[in-house]
Order: C-alpha cells, then structure tokens, then sequence
C-alpha cells in the first residue's frame, strides 16, 4: 500500500522554481549532485524538501547541478512519488536497485548526501552505513549536504520570522507570570512544587496560542545543576531562598518556528554574592556570542556554529568554570525544537556548518554544579536580512528578586 502525498505546496524541490535555486547552490559549491536517499522516514530533511507523505521501500531523488532531476523508486511506489514530474527508474530486486543506482550516478563524482564525516553532526548523519557502501561502489565520492540542508530546510520563512517573534513574547509572559505565581504561593505559606508549577506553565503556554511543542523545566538551585531535570508531577517544593530556574517553549502550529527561552528568578529580596557571579558569567557568555556575531556579519565574515561556541566556553573557562559548562552553547531552531541546521557547538560535536541568512539557534550557556546549583540563560537568535537578531525584546539583565525584604 502506499498513499500519495495530500499536499505539497511547501516541498522545495516540487517546484521547477525550487530545483533551479538547488542547482544554483550546488554550482556554487561544486557538487555535481545532490542525492536523496530515504527508507521508512528516515530522513525528514529529504521527505520535506520532496513532499513525499508515506513511502515502504528505499527510494533515491537525485538533483544534478546541470539537467533534471531523476528518481529510482521502488516499482510498487509510483504513487508516492507520482506529483514529481521527473524522469524515473524502478527496481524490484536488490540486485536491480544497485545496478540503476550505478547507472543514476553516471558522470556525478562529487556528490552532497545527508551524511556527517565521524557523525560530527549526528542531527545530519542520515544515510546509513550499508546504503553509503553501496553508493560508494558506484565510484561516486560522498560529502555532507550540511550547508544545502540549512539553507532549502532550516531557513525560516518571514511568515515563521513574525510567528516566531510573537511566541517570543507569549513566552517571556507566561515566565514571568510563572515567577509571580510561585512568588504569591511562598509568600501566602503555600505549597508549590516544580512539578505543579511546570504543569501550570504548560497549561497556560497553550491557553495563550501555543499548543505545538509545548513543554517546559522547572527546577530550584541543586535539581537545576541536571540540565534536562524532569521533575514528574511533584518534585521539590519552591520555596523561600530558592534560585529558580524556568526553561520554556512553544510554537503556534506544526509549520511555525517555537520560541524557547529560560529565565531565572530568586525567591528573596537580595542575591547571594555565589549566585551573582555565576549569573555575571552565564549572561557574559550569552552577550559575547551575540555582540562577535554582529561584529562578525559586519566585517562579512562567514561564521560556523563552532565557532560560536568557542566565545562562549572561553569565556566561562577564563571565569573559572569551565568544566561545569556540560553541553553547547545552542541549538538549531527551525520547525523542530532542536532543528537541523547549524547547531552552535565545539563540544558535543564540531558543527563547522556555516550559519546562513535565515536560519535560527539558541544561545543558553550554563553552569551546573552537581549538589549545589545550576543556571543559565537562553535566547533565540534569527540570522535576519541585516544580521543577528535577538527575537526576544529586552532578555534578562538581571536574576529576578521575586520576594520583598
């Protein structure tokens, strides 16, 4: 069985517009091809960018620099492919799909796929290791779709650049109000807990517009020192003297941009000297990946998401805390939460892709202490038409006092 897709107004490569503005990519950078494979939604990038709803067997799209396009397709899934106008091949046996797959990479040696060398972008890392020894039979010489990917997938559109802009803000809202809320409840002696408030956030998240990934963390000073805490239902009560940590997100609908930020408040009236200078390096680190961006993008520099990260983690190591900054310095933001363009990151992996007009990230360094305390704090940046742009207005300057003297 297979099913046609319903819609595929937003497939990049459904459109002859579309192929040519790939081609156009692909000459620039010196491919001759950009192969395609996917198997049982294996490669979301792919399925998207071609429009394809459902598919049973492996199937390979291939977009020369010159000439049209191709496909070699599983000979019972011509229906799911059918909205593509292209020239076609089919296979039913093993041997056949290799033997046309030679034949489809004639004359094609450098060749983009959605493959990372030593998986250093596994969010990229999609073809697997057997299919990319087939390919690799055929003579074609494999390199990494990374910067084609973020380029016809993760950039936003300007209807995902002003939807975006205003999840922002019903996200900053929603955390503030959380912070107010916790702050009634310990000052009228009652109990809440990160559980109960996290449960409240995402309820309200939905309530205002954003029902579409919606999730949040809430955790008080030790439990924050775990980056991904995950409280249940419970968790500890917040109370009194507590360093509170809210990381929350959300987007309008499937095909919008989410907003994600994390805010940190204070149940007290003045900051313990401890949680002001962490605080003080945190927000350093933050303001200098922003503040080398747009001075970069004003030199006409090209950037990649390392690189990035390197500003940040210096400037955590040279405060002394180095070790306790466990993880990069942001993720991609395009329709996914954690999406598939550039990642700003040195650590976990060495993503060199560059960051492109029109993709976002986060920015959210941190330092967690294991037994004492974790903070950090979290911004989205959009590579917009005149450079970096913070899309939150005013982020945080200062931990949050959330009690009176």
């Amino acid at each position: 069985m297979s099913r046609s897709p319903s819609d595929t107004s937003g497939a990049r490569l459904a459109s002859a517009a579309g192929v040519a503005e790939v081609q156009d990519a692909l000459r620039e950078r010196g491919f001759d091809a950009w192969l395609i494979y996917d198997f049982k939604d294996r490669n979301p990038i792919g399925r998207s960018l071609l429009g394809l709803e459902w598919t049973t067997r492996r199937g390979f799209a291939l977009v020369p620099a010159e000439g049209s396009p191709r496909l070699l397709i599983h000979a019972i899934e011509h229906s799911s492919w059918r909205h593509l106008d292209w020239p076609r091949r089919s296979y039913s046996s093993r041997q056949g799909m290799e033997r046309e797959l030679r034949e489809l990479l004639k004359g094609h040696g450098r060749v983009a796929t959605e493959t990372s060398p030593r998986s250093n972008v596994p969010y990229l890392d999609l073809l697997p290791a057997g299919i990319r020894d087939v390919i690799l039979d055929t003579g074609a010489e494999l390199h990494s779709s990374g910067d084609l990917v973020s380029t016809f997938y993760a950039v936003w559109t300007p209807e995902q650049r002003e939807e975006h802009g205003r999840a922002s803000e019903i996200v900053k809202t929603v955390a503030r109000d959380a912070f107010a809320r916790a702050a009634s409840h310990v000052v009228q002696g009652r109990r809440i807990t990160e559980g109960g408030l996290a449960t409240w956030i995402r309820h309200e998240l939905r309530r205002r517009g954003l029902p579409d990934q919606t999730d949040c963390i809430v955790a008080i000073g030790p439990t924050a020192a775990d980056p991904h805490y995950d409280p249940g239902e419970v968790g500890e009560s917040i109370d009194a003297g507590d360093l509170l940590l809210i990381d929350l997100w959300g987007a309008f609908h499937e095909d919008s941009v989410p907003a994600d930020q994390t805010w940190m408040g204070y149940l007290g009236a003045e900051l313990p000297s401890r949680i002001g200078e962490l605080w003080t390096t945190v927000k350093a680190a933050r303001d200098g990946v922003v503040s080398s961006l747009r001075e970069r993008y004003a030199r006409g520099e090209t950037i990649r998401g390392f690189e990035a990260d390197d500003v940040a983690r210096k400037i955590i190591a040279d405060a002394g805390y180095g070790e306790y900054f466990i993880h990069r310095t942001g993720h991609s933001i395009d329709r996914d939460i954690h999406g598939r363009g550039p990642n700003l990151d040195n650590l976990e992996t060495r993503d060199d892709r560059v960051l492109v007009p029109g993709v976002g990230f986060s920015v959210e360094p941190g330092i967690y202490i294991a037994g004492e305390v974790g903070l950090r704090t979290e911004i989205n940046v959009h590579m917009g038409p005149n450079g970096p742009e913070v899309t939150v207005a005013k982020p945080q300057q200062d931990v949050f006092l959330l009690l009176d003297g």
